[in-house]
């Protein structure tokens, strides 16, 4: 007699703290009875790495997400945080390895596959949203995968940014209303990461007035034929902080692509 398959949903985070960007998501897999396993493809930098796992840890629990089902593939990789599209290929192969594993497993149905989205917020988000495409694409996923909005420079003036502001040439929005007790107990969840304190204090009032103003989760689909595209007219917020180019992301792509490929012949 064939075993019932536990369905899953996978969950690609740049940084511990990305998760803030699906809490509901997340909540809403675990009220079904699915299994939540989250994978962080960077690690902190000047000792807070173990810092901050342990946040996001916490963080993972309070949503229901078991302790073995939060994976700190960035930590493995050597992968620091901000240095992700110089490291596609060993964060590319991973994926892939992880990814088919779940395919494969006789007693798991996946479900949905989420990765942060192609928005021009910080360029390891954009390496992450790219390897996720590539990797689904190739496994015969790409209906799985939904991408989640973070933050954008998107019509914003100099410094200036948008948070949990899907783009609209990203496609139509899968939106789902987030009732008013989730949306108080994710705000309180965004008050976990003491030692991302000073990143909070320039996100944390767009994230409380999204939840007063709009109080929806958003993900979108994803295709590979968008990542030819910049994510949005005029300078991406990467760009405005002069953390990194769009020009670099791309060689960074075409890169990989490159190492990638079967040998010619």
């Amino acid at each position: 007699m064939p075993t019932e398959r536990q369905p899953v949903a996978l969950f690609l985070f740049a940084h511990q703290d990305d998760e803030f960007g699906v809490f509901q998501t997340i909540e809403d897999c675990r009220r079904q009875g699915w299994r939540v396993v989250c994978a962080y493809l960077t690690h902190g930098a000047h000792g807070s790495a173990e810092r901050r796992n342990q946040e996001s840890r916490r963080v993972l629990a309070r949503l229901g997400v078991q302790d073995d089902d939060m994976l700190f593939a960035g930590d493995a990789l050597a992968i620091v945080d901000a240095s992700l599209p110089r490291q596609l290929q060993p964060a590319g192969a991973w994926i892939e390895q992880w990814l088919a594993t779940w395919s494969a497993d006789p007693a798991a149905e996946l479900r949905l596959l989420c990765a942060p989205a192609w928005e021009g917020g910080h360029h390891d988000h954009d390496a992450l949203h790219f390897l996720a495409v590539q990797a689904a694409a190739g496994l015969g996923l790409g209906r799985l995968l939904r991408q989640y909005a973070l933050y954008n420079a998107y019509r914003c003036p100099g410094p200036l940014f948008r948070v949990l502001s899907p783009l609209a040439a990203n496609g139509p929005l899968e939106s789902t209303p987030v009732p008013w007790r989730a949306r108080l107990r994710h705000l309180r969840l965004c008050l976990c990461y003491p030692s991302q304190r000073i990143t909070w204090i320039g996100l944390f009032p767009f994230v409380l007035a999204h939840a007063l103003l709009n109080g929806r989760q958003a993900l979108q689909a994803a295709t590979p034929a968008r990542l030819a595209q910049r994510p949005h007219p005029g300078p991406l917020y990467y760009e405005n902080r002069r953390f990194y180019t769009w020009e670099q992301l791309q060689a960074d792509m075409a890169g990989y692509l490159r190492n990638s490929a079967p040998p010619a012949g």
